[in-house]
């Protein structure tokens, strides 16, 4: 590809990446003031290469960003894109910290975003270090989206001597059933969290919405906290839905 090609694959992206619903053929050739058949060959290009979708109603949707993981289209760009709007809304509402939390290849839980109350006695801290995932609400929600084989070979290889394999399997079960996941005596003294998955069109959970507190104030507010939290991530869960790419729909060329 020129250097020429290059620039404009870059601007296609940057500005798809500024809309948050699909467009059609002929915005993109009016917005970027390209020929018709160079912009159709630049989203050929993103569709194969897998950072957009085309729908089937024909228009172009950016599903992800360069550096982000293609697996299920769920990339996390796009996730933080559609949560933290929500994700702010519900800190308000709540007024205890908010994360959007993923689990990374290695079954660790990275965090993606942190946003803080108003309020003076907060819940904060570091989220460029990764979490052990069974430590935490935000990792034992996304462990139990795992399938059985991968869960089994987590507990095999990801466990300390001082950790309990039955302990663990009973929590993460217990978080399918009840649909979120309530860590009131986490690692981090004095310190609660509730978290809720975020699912993609096939119901995959793709990451986590943690609200979390000072373990006194979220105890004695929990089903607030765990309803606002769980809303936010349907909320989140749904807006995806209309975004990412479903099973059955054209991904294809023209």
């Amino acid at each position: 590809m020129s250097g020429r090609g290059a620039q404009r694959i870059l601007e296609l992206i940057e500005w798809l990446a500024s809309r948050s619903d699909a467009v059609t053929l002929a915005q993109v050739v009016q917005a970027l003031a390209l020929p018709k058949s160079s912009t159709l060959l630049l989203l050929r290009t993103l569709v194969d290469a897998g950072y957009v979708t085309r729908q089937a109603d024909g228009r172009y949707l950016l599903i992800r960003l360069p550096g982000e993981p293609s697996e299920a289209n769920n990339g996390w760009g796009t996730i933080l894109r559609v949560a933290e709007p929500i994700l702010r809304e519900t800190v308000a509402a709540v007024e205890e910290t908010g994360f959007i939390a993923v689990l990374t290849d290695d079954r660790q839980v990275r965090y993606l975003n942190k946003i803080l109350p108003r309020r003076e006695i907060r819940y904060d801290r570091d989220i460029a270090t990764p979490r052990i995932a069974h430590y935490v609400a935000s990792g034992l929600m996304l462990l139990s989206g795992l399938s059985e084989d991968d869960f089994q070979a987590y507990l095999g290889c990801s466990l300390l001597e001082e950790d309990d394999p039955q302990a663990i399997a009973k929590r993460v079960t217990a978080a399918q059933k009840d649909g979120y996941v309530a860590n009131l005596h986490g690692r981090v003294e004095g310190a609660a969290g509730v978290a809720a998955p975020i699912r993609d069109p096939e119901g995959r959970i793709v990451a986590v919405v943690n609200m979390s507190g000072p373990r006194e104030r979220i105890a004695g507010n929990l089903d607030r906290v765990a309803q606002a939290t769980v809303g936010a991530a349907l909320r989140v869960s749904e807006t995806l839905s209309q975004r990412m790419f479903k099973p059955g729909q054209p991904n294809g060329r023209d």
